[in-house]
């Protein structure tokens, strides 16, 4: 049957009354959200189909639902749904193995594939005219998808790198995967890790991917949801070509009898100790609830007032007042049968674990003993209805809420019903639901060291939750004959792609006001939000030698400005739905607000007093420093990002590039105040910034609000600073390993200059590039993951600076493959030198390149970049509209000239990871490769401290 869904129009419009009750520093303004519009119907097959057409959109969104998750994993093959996700992706009958990834690349389109305890999705975004062919592949795995050896042997060795990756590499990847998730339930069906582990997954075999496909994968599991610009009538026609005629298997869906949980009745400490963790971490676990609980919207209140934004109790009490905690959060984890709350924090440098482990008590009993303030339950409302308002700019945001709804709750209408139910919650729920959840003797504290605090005799795997886990089922041998790929000639083609559906591109207008502040307006959405972006010229590589001076002054101006301290500002943005921030990029700093519409002159009026009249408090940069040098510390630990920073280094030696934009330990604890001030009134003037307007507001609106928030601020009267060349000379290359104690995974990463972003060879290069590492069908990505099976991802990507970025490779693989890994990436770096690359496959590379930037330009946030991009490296703004046609006139001539650049000769390459398993062979390939242990490491030093 077809049904149009109640919307709820007129109570999600009633968000804008007085249910918002008043801050003391700002006055909530209504915040209007419109209800997800959609049409629903079942097939006889039982497949459910959700449309959700939006003529202004420039790609269309299909998602495919099953309902099956890691929860349905079988006895002894926990992460074995996510691996079957890898599988379902990758080869049928008609397509070999990789071209769905392919075809969506090849159409300008992006693509993924997602797996929960409840669900395991596959989507893509495609411009209108590929609907069918989408369509058509998501048919192809439902009904015909083959499930060979080579496909199992590959995906599951790609798997098992994606969990060192995610879990094992980072500094407390098994803190929260591991440690966390088995203590967060005890006999729930919920108890494992959706990522498995290395042991289960090399103890499955091909079997048990064919029986779980036959069990559990059929149109009666199956939700889609399409999105975007497309002809309702004619995709009702095509979900009946291509998905009413497939059948159910004749057995049922397997049925696990949900255990009997024990109720826990006593708290109890758990000790966990791993490799590589620079600072200890604590938590505390307790019991939760289904998503459609009755409790959830409390509950989602709750979470806010603990841990959402900068006025949250946590933040302001852990973070920012007693600085004991680095960062602290609340999670209350709803899913479809069950939830877990977990309250997390990592410990600051030279702080006591027992002194955070005391202060979070106090917070937690405190919300259980005292009601909440009228403001912070005003305030919880407001960020969460502006959040929910920004997921729904995109037709891609609006169908991911509508698949989780259904997923989670087994109902469409939830998320608008979930709006309505936050606005109905009380301090006295609040309080209820905290009492109810955070008991303390449900509670389960957790203490996560490093390796080297671990007590003699204490075992590897002490954190294990001591509950027995639940018998899980065991699926049914599979009984049909399983599919094989057609010989070449007897495949079916897929669809030809439609008639191109017509693209509003943004228009762009600017002014120059008064006192020289250029203002950039581009309307991009209907919806009631609005972006603004200050982009200011200079950046990191003004730091003049005092590494993250620039980070740090566009940290510090939010920290207090124009009377109001740091929680003042906090408070009063929050309450608005609003958010501000800042960073330093090599060569610009860039402040952005995001508001509703309503509220844009009162948080307007904020970003006035940072950008003009800032504190740069003592106390506040000691704060700042502090939570800058333990971000930093952890990020040092982390072999992807210690690669990243030291390959910078390399290729830009002693220039104002090769230091780290965000400093290092060191660097940051020198910094003084007057540098600061001095770096602000050198770099922070009108006649050095753009202000660009994104989002929901009209042309005249936007500037007028500019004209309001930014007229008044004063041009100082000398010239503006200028930089000299920030790239330098390059210096040789070089190959430089990090040792890295403990590290789960060996990061390697490659790089070679390229040219100035304004120079014409930057588009060439792009196209260069995107055949050596863009995306899934980019070289890198085929010879390290797809065919070798050595990396979840491999990659490269051209950075964009003023005077020359770089082109680089990045990629984690297994300590033992590292050496393996680094020749594959060379080998990739010269090979486009002397091989032809055809007509068709530079057309499909442009249109990959294209597609991401037509994607990005239908966000708020993306054009917003885009036209940030311009302004930081002198692009006409007519970038927005040109940069296509530029991508697109490359020629496969013009893609092997511009490859010379690119060479094995000329790169720098770094690996950080465990030297002791792979340098005895990097060495034999590379005889002058250097070893620097990572505690001898100086990022401050050219010479890396060598």
């Amino acid at each position: 049957m077809t049904r149009t869904a109640a919307l709820l129009g007129a109570s999600l419009l009633a968000l804008a009354s007085p249910a918002f009750a008043q801050s003391p520093s700002a006055s909530a303004a209504p915040i209007s959200v419109p209800p997800l519009e959609y049409t629903h119907r079942e097939l006889a097959n039982g497949l459910d189909v959700y449309a959700m057409p939006d003529a202004a959109a420039g790609t269309v969104t299909v998602t495919l639902w099953y309902d099956v998750g890691g929860k349905d994993d079988p006895q002894g093959r926990s992460g074995f749904a996510h691996l079957f996700e890898h599988i379902l992706s990758r080869k049928t009958v008609n397509l070999p193995y990789g071209q769905i990834s392919t075809l969506v690349e090849n159409a300008g389109g992006s693509r993924n594939a997602s797996t929960g305890q409840d669900f395991t999705n596959y989507y893509e975004t495609v411009p209108p005219q590929y609907l069918e062919t989408m369509l058509w592949t998501h048919a192809e795995r439902m009904a015909r998808p083959v499930v060979d050896d080579a496909v199992f042997q590959a995906e599951r060795s790609i798997v098992q790198e994606e969990l060192r990756q995610r879990v094992l590499a980072p500094p407390y990847g098994r803190f929260s995967r591991f440690v966390i998730g088995d203590n967060s339930f005890d006999e729930s069906i919920y108890r494992r890790s959706v990522i498995g582990s290395l042991e289960e997954l090399n103890a499955a075999v091909i079997d048990d991917a064919r029986a779980f496909h036959e069990a559990y994968y059929r149109p009666a599991t199956a939700t889609m949801i399409v999105s975007g610009n497309f002809d309702p009538a004619q995709l009702d026609r095509w979900v009946d070509q291509y998905f009413a005629g497939i059948r159910n298997p004749n057995r049922p869906v397997p049925v696990f009898e949900r255990p009997v949980e024990t109720p826990r009745t006593a708290p109890r400490m758990v000790e966990a100790y791993a490799p590589n963790v620079p600072l200890p971490a604590v938590g505390v676990l307790y019991p939760g609830v289904a998503a459609n609980h009755p409790d959830s919207a409390a509950l989602d209140v709750l979470q806010a007032i603990m841990s959402r934004g900068e006025s949250s109790r946590l933040y302001q009490a852990l973070v920012y007042g007693k600085q004991l905690a680095s960062n602290a959060g609340f999670n209350a984890n709803s899913m479809e049968e069950d939830g877990s709350i977990g309250v997390t924090a990592t410990v600051a440098r030279g702080k006591a674990m027992s002194d955070l482990e005391a202060a979070l008590d106090i917070e937690l009993a405190r919300v259980r003993d005292e009601p909440v303030t009228a403001a912070e339950l005003a305030e919880a409302k407001t960020e969460l209805v502006a959040s929910d308002l920004r997921q729904r700019e995109t037709a891609s945001g609006r169908a991911f809420m509508l698949g989780q709804a259904i997923v989670s709750e087994n109902n469409p209408r939830a998320p608008d019903e979930r709006l309505a139910a936050i606005q109905a919650v009380t301090a006295a729920d609040v309080q209820r639901v905290a009492r109810t959840w955070l008991n303390d003797q449900t509670r389960v504290a957790v203490r996560y060291q490093d390796e080297s605090a671990r007590p003699a005799g204490v075992p590897d795997d002490s954190w294990r939750n001591p509950a027995p886990v639940p018998t899980y089922l065991t699926v049914p041998a599979a009984i049909l004959p399983a599919n094989e790929l057609l010989p070449e000639g007897r495949r079916m083609a897929p669809p030809a792609p439609g008639a191109v559906r017509a693209m509003a591109t943004p228009r762009v207008v600017e002014r120059t006001l008064p006192n020289g502040l250029r203002v950039i307006v581009a309307k991009s959405t209907d919806l009631p939000i609005m972006n603004a972006q200050l982009v200011m010229a200079g950046g990191a590589a003004a730091d003049a030698g005092q590494s993250g001076l620039a980070s740090m002054t566009a940290n510090l101006a939010t920290q207090g400005a124009g009377g109001r301290s740091a929680p003042e500002i906090a408070r009063t943005l929050e309450a608005l739905g609003a958010d501000i921030g800042g960073g330093a990029g090599a060569d610009a700093t860039t402040l952005f607000l995001s508001a509703p519409v309503a509220s844009a002159d009162q948080a307007g009026a904020v970003l006035a007093d940072v950008v003009q009249r800032p504190a740069f408090d003592a106390a506040e940069l000691e704060r700042s420093r502090t939570r800058t040098v333990t971000g930093l510390t952890v990020a040092l630990r982390d072999p992807g990002s210690l690669a990243s920073q030291v390959l910078n280094r390399l290729a830009f030696g002693g220039a104002a590039y090769g230091a780290p934009a965000a400093g290092t330990p060191a660097s940051v604890g020198t910094l003084t105040r007057d540098q600061v001030v001095g770096f602000h009134d050198r770099w922070w003037r009108p006649d050095n910034a753009a202000l660009i307007i994104t989002g929901g507001m009209e042309p005249e609106q936007a500037f007028a609000f500019a004209e309001r928030t930014l007229g008044g601020w004063e041009r100082p009267s000398g010239a503006v600073p200028t930089l000299p060349n920030r790239a330098g000379d390059r210096p040789a290359p070089r190959i430089v390993v990090v040792d890295l104690p403990g590290a789960g995974q060996a990061a390697v990463a490659a790089a070679v200059r390229g040219p100035r972003r304004s120079d014409p060879a930057f588009y060439p290069l792009a196209v260069v590039n995107s055949v050596i590492g863009g995306g899934q069908n980019g070289h890198l990505f085929q010879e390290v993951r797809a065919k070798r099976g050595l990396s979840y991802g491999a990659n490269s990507s051209l950075g964009a600076r003023v005077d020359g970025g770089l082109l680089s490779a990045a990629t984690q693989t297994k300590n033992e493959s590292a050496a393996e890994v680094v020749g594959l990436v060379l080998a990739e770096f010269d090979r486009l030198k002397t091989e032809a690359v055809t007509d068709q496959a530079v057309t499909d590379r442009e249109a990959f390149i294209t597609g991401g930037f037509s994607r990005a330009i239908e966000t708020t946030g993306g054009l917003g970049g885009v036209l940030s991009d311009a302004v930081t490296y002198g692009l006409p703004l007519t970038e927005v509209e040109t940069y296509v046609g530029k991508i697109n006139a490359t020629t496969p001539e013009a893609v092997m000239a511009a490859a010379q650049a690119v060479g094995s000769d000329q790169a720098w390459v770094v690996v950080v990871g465990q030297s002791a398993m792979f340098i005895d062979a990097l060495r034999a390939a590379h005889p002058d490769v250097v070893v620097i242990p990572s505690a001898s490491l100086d990022l401050n030093s050219p010479t890396l401290g060598l």
